[in-house]
C-alpha cells in the first residue's frame, strides 16, 4: 500500500526545494559521463542554474521532468558515442520533452520539426517505403551511439528559450570539448545557427562536421530537407570500420 502525504510536512518541503540538485545530477549519471564532467558540478555556473530552476519550479512548469534532464547521458555512455545531433532546447509542449533532442516519448505524435526529420529520412535512406508518421521517439538512436543533446537542457511550459543564458550552455560546451578531447571520429551534425555555435570547439581533423538548417517548418525548405545527412554519417562511420546507426529504428 503507498501512503501519502495529505499535507506539506518538512521533509515534503525540503524535497520539493531541491528537486533540482548537482549532487543527485552527478551520482545519476553514467560512470563515463561522470569522470568526464563531474568538475562541471562543482563550478558556480552550474550552482546558480540549479538555484535558478529550484525557483522556477514552484511557480512554472518545466520541461522535461527532472529525472529526463540529463538522460541523453545515461542512454549513450561517454565511451560509445559515435554521432552528436545538437539541438536547440526542449519541447516546451506537456508530454514532449523527455531529455532527448529532437525525441518524444514513444506514443506521443511528432512534432513538425521531427516531421521534416522523418521526411528526410524517407528520402535519404529509404525512398522505397515510408517510415510511419505516428512515432517519434529515437531512443534506439541513443542506444547505438547517437548523443541527442540540447544546447540548453530545460524550458518553461510553453515558451520556446526561455531557459536560455542561464548557464546550460556552458555545460554542454564541456560536453563537447570532453568528447573532442578524449575521442576522434566522431560526426557532428549541427543543425540551426545555434547548434553551429559549438562548431568553433570542434577539431575538423579529427571529427567529422555536418551542417544544415534547423528542421523547423521555417527553415527546413532552406537546405534541411536534402542534406542526407545519415547516409553521409553512415558513409563516415565505415571508412572507420565502425558500425553504421540504424535510422529507421524509431519506436
Amino acid at each position: 500500500m503507498t501512503f501519502y502525504c495529505s499535507r506539506k510536512c518538512d521533509l515534503c518541503q525540503q524535497a520539493e526545494a531541491t528537486l533540482f540538485s548537482t549532487q543527485q545530477w552527478q551520482a545519476g549519471l553514467e560512470r563515463g559521463w561522470q569522470s568526464a564532467l563531474g568538475a562541471e558540478f562543482e563550478k558556480p555556473y552550474m550552482q546558480e542554474l540549479v538555484r535558478f530552476l529550484n525557483e522556477q519550479q514552484h511557480a512554472k512548469t518545466i520541461y522535461p521532468p527532472a529525472a529526463d534532464m540529463l538522460a541523453a547521458f545515461n542512454q549513450t555512455p561517454f565511451d560509445r558515442v559515435k554521432v552528436v545531433i545538437i539541438g536547440q532546447d526542449p519541447y516546451h509542449g506537456s508530454g514532449q520533452a523527455h531529455g532527448l533532442s529532437f525525441s518524444v516519448p514513444a506514443g506521443v505524435s511528432p512534432p513538425p520539426s521531427l516531421m521534416n526529420i522523418l521526411k528526410e529520412l524517407d528520402s535519404d535512406i529509404r525512398p522505397e517505403q515510408r517510415l510511419r508518421r505516428d512515432r517519434g521517439c529515437l531512443s534506439s538512436w541513443a542506444r547505438q551511439g547517437v548523443l541527442l543533446l540540447n544546447a540548453v537542457l530545460s524550458v518553461e511550459a510553453g515558451l520556446a528559450g526561455a531557459h536560455q543564458g542561464r548557464g546550460w550552455e556552458l555545460f554542454t560546451d564541456a560536453v563537447v570539448a570532453r568528447l573532442c578531447a578524449q575521442h576522434k571520429g566522431i560526426v557532428f551534425m549541427l543543425w540551426g545557427k545555434y547548434a553551429q555555435q559549438k562548431c568553433a570547439m570542434v577539431d575538423t581533423c579529427d571529427q567529422h562536421i555536418l551542417i544544415a538548417p534547423h528542421p523547423s517548418p521555417l527553415s527546413a525548405h532552406r537546405g534541411f530537407l536534402g542534406c542526407r545527412h545519415f547516409s553521409k554519417a553512415n558513409d563516415y562511420l565505415a571508412l572507420l570500420g565502425r558500425t553504421s546507426i540504424d535510422w529507421c529504428s524509431i519506436e
